[in-house]
């Protein structure tokens, strides 16, 4: 009978060969784990984001030198309802009296708030429907948030892959399937997805690129997606604003009526959680519906 095989040899032989193949790396679980400690971006694409935040920083700087020295001690950016109310009492008279200057720093520091992420953009909207009322409110904060997304779109083009894989890695890649499974119909999953909460806006603006939606699609998704939820915002501010001049006129049963009739107004809202309700988000869903309709139907004539 033979003499049975020396089976550590064999077994130390494979693993010195494994080991020359991994070059010195460890397979263990431990190290397959993800690096989440790790900054996403290296010291180009940290640069690229730095030169770009100073230049669009120091255009908002030489923007804000054009207005008087008065005026300088009333900017704050709002962060509160109560912040937002004293910014509107401070600025009533300027944006009355030199509407043009008002209104480019007002766009200027709505894109790029928007452009870099910085919250708060929800109450510059307010803000544009209590000074411009509802109207050139809505066309005002359209055209700055559709101006500041496409900024970020092309901001993330440029350095934003690897810190949306890092920040959202699951949420991007199911975002990346639903892309590719309605590029026939991707201009209506778009507005879908603007005119509904079901993702966060930062998150699409920063991860349309990535996911290779083109920009003219996200351009028109956003112009047109936003339009709902600005009206929303806008009107609140706006019947805040209208109520609280015409209280000096009408009597106050008639006032009281109106604050009744125009909904709830700014001075009204303990949150930014009461601008939208659940007839809100309904009314949003269906308009939503609406939009991605003829994708739906498109699918279940294909599966037919």
């Amino acid at each position: 009978m033979p003499a049975p095989r020396s089976v550590t040899a064999v077994d130390t032989g494979r693993l010195l060969l494994r080991d020359l193949e991994n070059n010195g790396e460890d397979d263990s679980p431990a190290a397959k784990k993800p690096k989440s400690e790790k900054f996403p971006l290296n010291t180009c694409e940290f640069a690229a984001a730095v030169a770009v935040f100073f230049l669009f920083a120091t255009g908002l700087f030489c923007i804000y030198l054009t207005m008087p020295a008065s005026e300088f001690g009333r900017i704050k950016l709002p962060r509160t309802l109560s912040d937002l109310r004293l910014l509107k009492e401070n600025l009533s008279a300027y944006a009355s009296n030199h509407p043009a200057p008002f209104i480019l720093g007002y766009c200027s520091t709505y894109i790029f708030m928007q452009t870099f992420m910085i919250p708060g953009t929800i109450f510059m909207s307010l803000l544009a429907g209590a000074l411009f009322g509802v109207v050139r409110g809505i066309l005002l904060v359209v055209f700055n948030a559709t101006a500041g997304a496409s900024s970020c779109f092309f901001l993330s083009k440029l350095i934003g892959r690897p810190l949306v894989s890092w920040l959202w890695p699951e949420k991007l890649r199911f975002f990346q399937a639903e892309i590719a499974k309605r590029r026939d119909r991707l201009l209506n999953y778009m507005l879908f997805l603007r005119i509904t909460p079901t993702l966060p806006n930062l998150f699409i603006n920063l991860a349309s690129p990535i996911v290779d939606v083109p920009f003219h699609i996200f351009f028109l998704a956003t112009l047109i997606g936003l339009i709902p939820a600005s009206y929303i915002t806008v009107r609140v501010s706006f019947c805040a604003h209208l109520a609280a001049i015409l209280r000096y006129v009408l009597p106050f049963p008639v006032s009281a009526q109106l604050d009744i009739v125009a909904g709830l107004a700014l001075g009204d809202l303990k949150s930014l959680k009461d601008l939208y309700d659940f007839k809100t988000f309904s009314v949003l869903f269906l308009i939503g519906f609406v939009a991605i309709c003829p994708t739906l139907l498109k699918r279940k004539r294909v599966y037919e």
